[in-house]
């Protein structure tokens, strides 16, 4: 950590701090040292304030088989990486720090009296005149970064192997469907409704009678199961709450699911009110699962779970999860750019406000889009119904439409207009001479039929009486 110092008047104070988790790679340390530099610099020198000079503090505790000396030693070239990258910005380091196990040393102290080299012991907790106060106002320590980084580590239990074979056989399924354009929406929706689920039970758990736990959750062989509020105490009996809470399939799913961008900064809206709390617990549970060569896909969770911690005024777990996040997965924008704006000091509402305006926006075009396709389907509806009315009507009037059009039909005869019977003849001759075979010989004129009317038979007495002649003579 860098801590900012402004010296105006002959009075001293701090100004802003930058952390960032020690990676646990060597060859990273000079990256880290100038990201963790140019973050504390240029964001003072945009609030105004160019910091005067800089104290930074190297904690971590020792590794199994250490001693505090040894990290002490282990840890002096990031010392020196550290004073050379502000000193390229023109602000001195003044002090640096390494506390591990209950002592500190100076890397820029050379006298051994007054640093010894076995480290000088830091006063015992809870005796200072600040601690009291705290104490009488009713904080509470919550505990080390050990403890911070404990709620958040994957799985190094017999259970571990049981997630990695459940992440195997997700991944197969899950992994094709995401990079499917058309099914990547489907799949964002389901993670989002299975995480909601999950929170809705987390947060039943804690409301349901004043039972904080419910024991027997199906599918957690290797979780030791937690029954009744009296065993529950402290973090480690609510994380183990949680993971019974969820299963190894549901985890795989999540998991593999955050990996989508869009599905993760939807799932970042769940950041304040009643969804705040179920949602850092189920991020934690998450960042836990992602065990064996799964470890870089925590950055996801352990980013949401900084995310929300920052939002919910918990800046020590923010920073923590978010440098954890960046130890999984170094580039991973979304944590770089959160860590970079916890450690500024800026406010996260501005952050708040863009996801709130995007969830609002977005639950209109869904109800936009839900009301055109009812009104489409109603349409739709109403069409057909027309078209099988009007099929019905068509098909029941087709038969008697015929039968009348062939009863008003009239009868021709083969022959022209002049042979017809009943026809008045258009010349001004009033015989009807008969159309000859072709032999030469005369055809004869079709009868006549009673059934015509009068007009007919009117017309051929008249041209009988007129000619004197008679019908089929010539």
């Amino acid at each position: 950590m860098l801590a900012a110092l402004h010296d105006r008047d002959g009075r001293g104070r701090f100004g802003g701090r930058a952390r960032l988790g020690i990676p646990g790679n060597a060859d990273d340390w000079a990256s880290a040292a100038r990201q963790l530099t140019e973050g504390l610099v240029k964001g003072s020198e945009r609030r105004g304030a160019l910091p005067e000079s800089i104290v930074a503090f190297l904690c971590q505790d020792p590794k199994d088989g250490e001693s505090a000396r040894e990290v002490m030693e282990r840890l002096r070239p990031l010392a020196q990486l550290l004073r050379t990258a502000c000193g390229a910005l023109d602000v001195p380091v003044i002090e640096a720090l390494c506390i591990s196990d209950g002592r500190f040393w100076s890397y820029c102290c050379p006298s051994a009296q007054c640093c010894p080299s076995d480290g000088t012991p830091m006063g015992l907790p809870g005796t200072s005149v600040l601690a009291a106060a705290a104490t009488y106002a009713g904080l509470q320590i919550r505990g080390s970064l050990r403890e911070f980084r404990a709620r958040l580590i994957p799985w190094e239990t017999a259970a571990a192997l049981e997630q990695e074979s459940a992440l195997n056989a997700v991944s197969m399924a899950l992994i094709p469907r995401i990079l499917d354009d058309e099914s990547r929406t489907v799949v964002a929706t389901e993670t989002l409704d299975l995480a909601h689920r999950v929170m809705s039970r987390f947060a039943d758990s804690t409301s349901a009678a004043g039972v904080p736990g419910v024991s027997g959750a199906p599918g957690l062989s290797g979780v030791p199961a937690v029954s009744g509020a009296a065993s529950v105490s402290g973090a480690l009996s609510a994380d183990l709450r949680d993971d019974e809470l969820l299963c190894h399939d549901e985890a795989a799913t999540l998991i593999l699911g955050l990996q989508d961008r869009t599905t993760r900064d939807r799932a970042a809206e769940w950041m304040e009110g009643d969804e705040a709390g179920p949602a850092l617990r189920l991020w934690r549970a998450l960042a836990r699962r992602c065990v064996g060569p799964y470890g870089e896909h925590a950055a996801a969770p352990l980013t949401l779970a900084g995310w929300v911690a920052w939002s919910s005024g918990d800046e020590l777990e923010a920073r923590e999860a978010l440098a954890m996040a960046l130890g999984a997965d170094p580039g991973y924008l979304f944590a770089r750019l959160l860590h970079q704006a916890c450690n500024e000091g800026l406010d996260p509402e501005s952050i708040r406000r863009c996801l709130r305006k995007e969830r609002v926006d977005r639950a209109g075009a869904e109800m936009i889009a839900s009301s055109a396709s009812s009104a489409s389907s109603a349409s739709s509806a109403s069409s057909a119904s027309s078209v099988d009315a009007g099929g019905a009507s068509g098909a029941a009037s087709t038969p008697s439409t015929r039968v009348a059009s062939r009863r008003r039909r009239k009868p021709r005869s083969t022959g022209s207009a002049e042979s017809r019977p009943g026809s008045r003849p258009s010349g001004t001759a009033g015989t009807r001479r008969p159309r000859s075979t072709a032999d030469g010989s005369p055809a004869p004129e079709a009868p006549t039929r009673a059934g015509d009317g009068t007009g007919g038979g009117t017309r051929s007495r008249r041209g009988t009486g007129r000619h004197g002649t008679k019908q089929g003579e010539t």
